[in-house]
């Protein structure tokens, strides 16, 4: 079988790279998640409350921020981390903070658009590699770190 990402590890010589990695990342999005709405609840009474009527932006504005400086430092999320997997961009490189930037918006452009999510999951679960729409459309793996 023809090898289309020369720098990512094969999917079928290397597993161990792979192993788990769909169901690692649904518990990093949990720990992020949480780690975005109690930044975002510690927020809201520097804002006078009033951020309480925009809190879904607030999230939004949060969670993006947070997810680009941290995969932008170390190739992953403090959830990610946690659950000991990383990402590595088209080069096998980890990404530095453009490449997190890039793919912190194609996650939230997918989050935004339930069909897109839809699709992303089927992908990550049903690909080789694990990639999500996002990692297809950039190149992108999550592996397990070493």
């Amino acid at each position: 079988m023809t090898d289309f990402a020369p720098n990512h590890p094969d999917p079928f010589r290397a597993p161990q790279f792979y192993a788990s990695v769909p169901s690692k990342r649904l518990i990093a999005w949990i720990i992020d998640t949480c780690i975005t709405v109690l930044v975002s609840a510690l927020i809201v009474p520097f804002t006078a409350f009033t951020a309480i009527f925009f809190f879904p932006f607030l999230m939004l504005v949060i969670g993006i921020a947070y997810r680009t400086l941290t995969i932008g430092a170390s190739s992953a999320t403090w959830g990610m981390r946690m659950m000991s997997i990383e990402l590595r961009d088209a080069r096998g490189e980890r990404f530095d903070f453009s490449q997190a930037l890039v793919h912190t918006l194609g996650y939230s452009l997918s989050m935004a658009f339930f069909l897109i999510q839809i699709v992303s999951i089927a992908m990550m679960l049903g690909s080789a590699r694990g990639q999500s729409l996002t990692d297809m459309a950039i190149g992108s793996v999550m592996i397990n770190r070493a």
